[in-house]
């Protein structure tokens, strides 16, 4: 059975844990908590030297890292990374956005409402830059989302359920989402569809 690593109220696991639900994948859990350091002992450090989660561990010991990476990994289980060479395209570029344009800006702000430990931390100069970021992020999904069902072709991907998982929980970190129509009718077929969990789910 593989084995996940990760933090429950992480976004990033979030995504391990929907892809093993949507492509009914057996796994158990290995809870592990970046905000205490356990993520920085050696014995963690061992399996991903990058120390951070989710990481994934097969049965015969191969590791993977980084969440995308995951999705794009399982994803061929459930039909969820297309065959079609651009929309496959398209998968990647939106996995890449939610990288580098949508994660550090709507990931981030919630993390510094949502963790005690971390509130304060940012000034309210930065606090505005990420709001504003994260907007803009949106207003892009919201464009595309106006004029398609889903983010790549006409059936559900992982960059779907990538997204979904940071933009579903953005009022945490002070984004209003009424402002994003498309995006509100998005989030509702995310969550029809069959094998969907919420973020709280773990495995039986």
């Amino acid at each position: 059975m593989l084995t996940l690593h990760q933090q429950q109220d992480s976004g990033n696991c979030y995504k391990a844990r929907l892809i093993l639900a949507h492509t009914a994948t057996p796994f158990r859990i290995e809870d592990i908590n970046s905000l205490d350091g356990s993520t920085r002992a050696p014995e963690f450090l061992a399996l991903n030297p990058n120390g951070k989660v989710p990481l994934l561990v097969f049965e015969d010991g191969r590791t993977l890292a980084e969440s995308n990476a995951i999705l794009l990994h399982l994803g061929r289980r459930g039909r969820l990374v297309p065959d079609d060479p651009w929309h496959l395209a398209q998968t990647h570029q939106w996995l890449f956005f939610e990288q580098y344009s949508h994660e550090p800006a709507i990931a981030v702000r919630r993390s510094l409402l949502v963790y005690p430990e971390r509130r304060g931390l940012a000034s309210e100069r930065r606090m505005e830059q990420l709001l504003g970021q994260g907007c803009n992020a949106l207003a892009v999904m919201e464009q595309h989302l106006a004029r398609a069902d889903w983010l790549a072709g006409d059936a559900a991907t992982v960059a779907d359920l990538s997204l979904y998982a940071y933009t579903h929980v953005a009022p945490q970190g002070g984004f209003d989402l009424q402002r994003f129509p498309a995006i509100l009718r998005w989030l509702a077929k995310v969550e029809a569809l069959p094998g969907h969990v919420d973020i709280d789910w773990r495995p039986a």
